[in-house]
């Protein structure tokens, strides 16, 4: 043990030397896990400066090319994401998750052959994962196929009680207007993890995308306090106000009715 740990004064009194903070150390886990962050918190694009930010420290890092193209994905840069996927891939062929990314990509952009044909190839690697069946249930509603929701069941029975993969599930079906479905995902979602802000402002727009106005101001305000600068809860609520209230009972009624 060092001497100085410990040192006596001339008054009698010991100081006890305090430890350092150890300085924070930004580095190939700390964008990783900042990436993480973004995406779970829908912050799309903070998330893909993150991951390439870590690709700065890891050119081999998969985990950081599956990551920018997700987040291209949902920023609608379906090209972009399948150019960054082209460029994983020749680092990556047989990636199951980079496989699926692009299947999305190329599904989204119109190409419904080829999407389909990279989604089998993402499971043929053995990509048994939640993604990988996500991604494949995104291509087969692009594809308009009825298949998707077995896709669904079993990305969610790959991760039960995982609020996240139950969030994305929710993402696709919305983005494929299937409203209905994509308000029962998301209030699994909602009740895995209440806490998170995003969950409840995104089942406000499932709800407000049906007619049920009632339920999804309670769900915009539940947004707001979880977080106080939710800007696109405000937003949402001063949409509702300024629909009136015939706009809340038309709501109120759907809603008694789907009881």
């Amino acid at each position: 043990m060092s001497r100085f740990v410990n040192l006596e004064f001339a008054d009698g009194s010991d100081n006890q030397l305090e430890p350092q903070p150890k300085a924070l150390v930004k580095d190939e886990a700390y964008y990783l896990a900042e990436a993480r962050t973004a995406f779970e918190t829908g912050n799309f694009e903070p998330g893909l400066r993150a991951y390439s930010k870590v690709l700065e420290y890891n050119p081999k890092n998969v985990v950081a090319w599956t990551g920018q193209v997700r987040m291209l994905i949902e920023l609608g840069e379906y090209r972009e994401a399948k150019l960054w996927a082209d460029k994983a891939l020749e680092r990556f062929p047989n990636e199951p998750e980079l496989l699926a990314a692009k299947a999305v990509a190329l599904g989204r952009s119109g190409d419904l052959q080829g999407a389909l044909a990279f989604s089998d190839a993402s499971i043929e690697e053995r990509g048994d994962t939640p993604y990988v069946w996500l991604a494949r249930g995104d291509v087969l509603l692009a594809r308009q196929e009825t298949r998707a929701d077995y896709c669904f069941e079993k990305a969610l029975l790959l991760a039960p009680r995982d609020w996240f993969i139950s969030w994305l599930a929710a993402r696709i079906r919305f983005f494929y207007q299937q409203f209905a479905l994509a308000l029962k995902q998301i209030q699994q979602a909602v009740e895995l993890n209440p806490g998170n802000f995003l969950l409840w402002l995104e089942q406000g727009h499932c709800q407000q995308a049906i007619g049920l106005v009632g339920a999804a101001e309670i769900s915009f305000t539940q947004a707001r306090q979880l977080n106080s600068q939710c800007d696109e809860a405000d937003k949402a609520l001063l949409g509702i106000s300024q629909a009136g209230p015939l706009a809340r009972l038309r709501g109120k009624l759907r809603g008694l009715f789907k009881r």
